[in-house]
């Protein structure tokens, strides 16, 4: 596929993975207004996170088997609909629970159209327009990562019919209506060269696995961290290992597992995956906690809160090209520069929120944004290419479902370990202090950063293992 065709369908995929990317952290500006709202907890603002990021991990890979299957196009637009229809239902939410509950849905609607993605790029692109694809895919996702919370502050601000918050859901479905009505013209259709049987027990394995893990670290600190607690998660711990022995044995019988083994000994793509999971891990966790902080500690409005993420954008706009462009003769400088620059914005916004009796003023929020920007952009377009380089174009749908799968199994967990952090943080002591609010928000800020930025660090650490270059992705 070539031409302008090509380019239509490049665009389709790419705006379908904003809106799905984009739905993981636009919730995040509009966590207060949701919470006055529908009277949410703290633990179901997490979820109405975690739910999605976890049910859209769950999916990715059963999604990328499922469309090398029964075709690729077919399953990109049948999810399409789908997290259409889930949006509608998020906005139509009567309570956080029942909002909770479709945003898990429409996480695994997402889950099932992203991969496809991957695929599509893999089996119908040339090798030097697959690169710029994959390039563009990463930028895109770093992009949908800042620019959430900007659209979101936008559309409370707007108040459009009166909607507030619900607005931020209701945006999706005529990008999906527009997206379903492109898509069906211009994008091809492509298959596994053989199809197999669907590892069903699998899927339940890791998703049920994956929510035990989780479950306890949200919901914790609402439980008392008893003993019963971490008897979850260590089951989940446990149903981890079971389900990659049951992997294992279906592979030894010639059937086709969900994730096969084979891809985990590729060295470039497991260690991509730990720099992977450590550098996109704690997005959504920061967005939720800065916005909470920007809103309740500062008193800002959600609109006021888009604009000071809105240089986190703008710095990332500004590398994602650069990133993308070198990431070939310089992959591996070029995502630990951006690592690193991470971990420094996250220590300059600990240093500025640590005396919470003064709220920061907007340029050195807004300087502190726009460098963080500056190192997402760097590192993300790259990161994409590494983990995928040397997958065989046999494992494309299961090889990019792991990717996004690690990628947002370690969003919910970011979400539930460091959204912990914060709102343990937040003790009546310090509320009691001088300056409360800004007091008693900026302390938990604080608490949060130094974790944040050590990710980054161990993510700079774990790229080093990395080859120099990136190369195409071999076919």
């Amino acid at each position: 596929m070539a031409g302008g065709r090509a380019s239509l369908a490049l665009l389709v995929m790419l705006f379908a993975s904003f809106m799905d990317l984009l739905d993981v952290t636009i919730v995040t500006v509009a966590a207060p207004d949701i919470a006055a709202d529908l009277d949410a907890s703290q633990s179901q603002l997490q979820w109405m996170l975690a739910a999605y990021t976890l049910s859209l991990g769950c999916g990715l890979i059963t999604g990328g088997r499922v469309g090398d299957d029964h075709g690729r196009r077919k399953v990109f637009l049948v999810s399409l609909a789908c997290f259409a229809v889930a949006s509608a239902a998020c906005a139509l939410a009567p309570s956080a629970g029942v909002l909770i509950a479709v945003r898990a849905v429409q996480g695994l609607a997402g889950g099932f159209m992203v991969p496809q993605v991957f695929g599509i790029i893999r089996s119908s692109f040339e090798p030097a327009a697959m690169a710029k694809a994959f390039g563009a895919y990463g930028a895109v996702q770093a992009l949908a990562s800042v620019a959430g919370p900007l659209l979101g502050g936008a559309l409370i601000a707007a108040d459009l019919w009166g909607l507030g918050w619900r607005a931020i859901f209701w945006i999706n479905v005529p990008v999906a209506v527009l997206g379903l009505a492109l898509g069906a013209r211009v994008l091809p259709e492509s298959h596994a060269p053989v199809r197999t049987r669907l590892d069903v027990t699998g899927a339940v394995l890791v998703a049920v696995a994956v929510l035990l893990v989780l479950l306890p670290l949200v919901q914790g600190r609402d439980w008392g961290w008893p003993a019963s607690g971490w008897a979850v998660l260590a089951s989940g711990l446990l149903l981890l290992a079971v389900f990659l022995a049951h992997e294992r044995a279906l592979t030894r019988r010639g059937r086709q597992p969900v994730l096969d083994p084979a891809l985990l000994s590729v060295r470039p793509f497991t260690t991509g995956l730990v720099a992977s999971v450590l550098f996109f891990g704690g997005l959504a966790s920061f967005f939720l906690t800065l916005s909470i902080y920007l809103q309740a500690g500062t008193g800002r409005s959600a609109w006021d809160t888009g604009l000071v993420i809105l240089p986190y954008a703008i710095g990332s706009m500004i590398t994602s090209g650069a990133g993308a462009a070198l990431g070939a003769p310089a992959g591996r400088a070029l995502a630990v520069t951006g690592a690193l620059t991470l971990a420094a914005s996250q220590g300059l916004l600990w240093w500025l929120a640590r005396d919470g009796a003064t709220a920061p003023g907007y340029w050195p929020l807004a300087g502190v944004m726009f460098l963080g920007g500056l190192g997402l952009g760097l590192g993300a377009p790259v990161l994409v290419g590494v983990v995928l380089a040397g997958v065989p174009g046999r494992h494309a749908g299961a090889a990019g479902g792991v990717l996004s799968t690690v990628n947002q199994i370690g969003g919910a967990a970011g979400v539930a370990v460091l959204g912990t952090v914060f709102f343990n943080a937040l003790t009546p002591e310090v509320g009691a202090a001088p300056g409360a609010p800004a007091q008693l928000f900026g302390h938990a800020l604080a608490q949060v950063m130094p974790w944040q930025a050590a990710t980054y660090v161990l993510a700079a650490l774990a790229i080093l293992a990395l080859p120099k270059t990136t190369t195409t992705p071999r076919q």
